[in-house]
């Protein structure tokens, strides 16, 4: 695809190869409709249920629990308001680095978030976040 622009030079026309220009063009086209999509905000979020197996909790210490009323227990205190805190103090915390968490499933996500956050600025490297796996129904025996 060539333009020709007016005028005479030197016995003939001047030619301008748009062809890289329309291939940019296309290539930004299609970046913007792959990006447009994921560039909206407010997305909905259905989380998935969980099938998994039960975790062993090596040690209660390292046991937080969330509760729907936001309280937090670190074992069986109650470090509600501060967690980070307790975290760091924690020496068991401190050597493992691992940390289990338990969070009732009508607990807010924001004060979830917040034990997370707290468990990662204390050092912990192993987070677990524990769930309870779903019971499979058996399917009813064949009759006879």
């Amino acid at each position: 695809m060539a333009m020709k622009l007016g005028g005479r030079r030197r016995g003939g026309f001047r030619d301008i190869n748009v062809t890289p220009l329309v291939d940019v063009m296309l290539v930004l086209l299609v970046v913007f409709m792959v990006t447009a999509p994921l560039l909206t905000t407010g997305l909905r979020i259905e989380l998935p249920e969980v099938k998994a197996a039960q975790t062993p909790v090596k040690d209660a210490r390292l046991l937080v629990t969330i509760t729907k009323d936001e309280r937090v227990l670190f074992g069986e205190e109650d470090v509600t308001g501060r967690v980070d805190a307790a975290l760091k103090e924690n020496a068991r915390v401190q050597k493992e680095r691992e940390l289990y968490i338990r969070a009732d499933k009508n607990a807010h996500y924001g004060i979830v978030a917040e034990v997370v956050a707290a468990a990662r600025n204390s050092g912990v490297e192993s987070l677990n976040l524990l769930v309870e796996p779903e019971v499979e129904e058996e399917p009813p025996a064949p009759r006879k």
